[in-house]
């Protein structure tokens, strides 16, 4: 294990958020972790097979309007080329775990060095993709927006039911479907919840929560026109092979 990132560190052990957040509309800040990273002069499948066979991940940071369709100059300056350490990846992804991974904003340290104690950048980002071997489905490369207090970010936050064991529609026999297991929110950055909790404690056969029916802080702002699409419901179990009606 590099010595460099065995600084990692999580800043407070305790899973209550600030008093003053609600945890249900907010990341946990106190199961952040620190990324540690290096700069990446290089491109190219060949660099990038390197940087794997010594145990690294190459990794890229944008300005997520950089992809738009006119992204203005300051954008295109702000990306960054990086690798980081895949052992610390690991790590983060089983504290973390997905899908929440990519709701989840980190500290971000960039050093010349992996021994290095200078500290040439440190930012706060948001994880946007992991990229995998379809065969083996190790890393191959992670990509990562700026998430810097002040600017607004596109997240699909995933979307968690809670209170299936109590809900009347599913004691009575029926299907609990699942439409939606994720919403796509415009979030400012100091604001990005983890997950969207549903309750569906009260939801009866034949019933459905909407995406108007969803509470969010009024910061985030959510990124349907149609308000009236489902996002699951409760459906009538049929019967696979029903008697003939005697007459």
């Amino acid at each position: 294990m590099a010595i460099w990132w065995r600084g990692l560190r999580t800043a407070v052990q305790s899973t209550s958020p600030p008093a003053q957040r609600p945890q249900s509309l907010y990341s946990l800040s106190s199961l952040y972790h620190t990324i540690q990273a290096i700069p990446r002069e290089y491109t190219g499948s060949r660099v990038s097979a390197r940087d794997r066979a010594q145990g690294r991940i190459p990794a890229v940071v944008f300005s997520q309007n950089l992809f738009d369709k006119n992204p203005s100059s300051s954008s295109i300056s702000r990306k960054q080329l990086l690798t980081t350490e895949r052992k610390q990846i690991h790590s983060i992804l089983k504290s973390v775990e997905l899908p929440f991974f990519c709701s989840t904003t980190f500290q971000l340290q960039i050093r010349p060095g992996s021994g290095s104690s200078v500290l040439l950048d440190s930012r706060r980002v948001l994880p946007i993709k992991i990229h995998r071997d379809e065969e083996t489905g190790s890393i191959l490369n992670l990509v990562f927006v700026w998430a810097e207090e002040g600017t607004e970010l596109k997240v699909d936050v995933p979307v968690i039911f809670k209170g299936e064991e109590d809900c009347p529609g599913i004691k009575k026999g029926g299907h609990f479907k699942r439409i939606r297991n994720s919403l796509k929110f415009l979030c400012p950055a100091e604001h990005i919840p983890t997950k969207i909790e549903v309750d569906v404690s009260n939801i009866d056969i034949g019933g459905r929560v909407l995406m108007r029916d969803i509470e969010f802080h009024p910061s985030l702002k959510l990124l349907s026109k149609i308000e009236e699409l489902p996002i699951c419901k409760i459906v009538a179990t049929k019967l696979e092979n029903p008697e003939p009606v005697q007459v």
